[in-house]
């Protein structure tokens, strides 16, 4: 069972109390872009077996989104923080730095 730490009111909740919103840190294509970036944000993907950054909703709780980083092949949680936040915190990197060596974020 996938148990993820809300950042907002630190309830250790399970998948049944939220709801996932894909993978995070996308870039919206804005009015006025090129279809190629409509198309790229709409349908483009990645898909590892791994580490994967995703957006979750506390649907059952304080109903807040915040992203959490996770290996998709067993589940380990390295760590979730708030939705607001444009970029991995360090400390985040660091602990999946230290769990899987060698491992680099993709670009």
């Amino acid at each position: 069972m996938l148990i993820l730490t809300c950042p907002y009111c630190g309830v250790a909740a399970d998948e049944t109390e939220l709801s996932p919103g894909g993978e995070a840190h996308l870039h919206r294509a804005g009015p006025g872009s090129e279809d190629a970036s409509v198309e790229a944000y709409l349908y483009h993907r990645s898909n590892p077996k791994g580490v994967h950054f995703e957006r979750w909703r506390h649907a059952y709780g304080c109903g807040k989104w915040f992203h959490s980083a996770r290996d998709t092949a067993t589940n380990d949680v390295f760590g979730t923080y708030p939705a607001q936040v444009t970029e991995t915190p360090q400390n985040i990197l660091e602990a999946i730095a230290q769990r899987r060596p060698g491992w680099e974020r993709p670009q």
